[in-house]
């Protein structure tokens, strides 16, 4: 006797095949009566089929979500704002993002800073940002500063 494996050792693994379920060959058969279709109903028969995204009459998925309050989305940018008076307020010579983020007056989750002309701003300051309302970008120029984009 040889110890080679040869095709016929091959079988599948323990558990792995079932025999199909012989539905409606009486009580005996352990499928019996209602052949594992449970008692009454619409699923009963065969040849039923229920629609796409049908969840038994609960109100479906699909049709909820414009009821959900809101949704986050994901691709928006994180803008800090600030004022010309609270840059006025600073008291230093040049303000962007990462010096407003050290200096922890924005949140460290901001993106992108913009600046609003809300207020007066009476010295020469440079100041990098995405964006300057009209207003801003005029009062920081007026006092001989400097509104860079980024």
């Amino acid at each position: 006797m040889s110890d080679r494996i040869t095709l016929t050792d091959l079988r599948p693994a323990p558990g792995a095949t079932t025999d199909s379920k012989r539905v409606g060959r009486g009580r005996a058969s352990g499928h019996g009566k209602t052949s594992c279709r449970g008692n009454n109903g619409e699923g009963q028969r065969s040849g039923r089929s229920s629609k796409r995204g049908f969840e038994g009459g609960q109100m479906p998925g699909y049709r909820q979500m414009p009821k959900l309050k809101g949704f986050r989305n994901f691709n928006a940018v994180k803008y800090a704002e600030i004022n010309v008076s609270d840059i006025e307020k600073l008291g230093i010579e040049e303000v962007d993002l990462e010096i407003l983020k050290n200096m922890k007056k924005v949140h460290p989750s901001c993106e992108a800073l913009r600046v609003l002309g809300n207020g007066e701003i009476k010295k020469a300051v440079t100041v990098s940002a995405v964006y300057f309302t009209q207003s801003a970008k005029e009062k920081i120029e007026k006092a001989s500063g400097k509104a860079q984009l980024v």
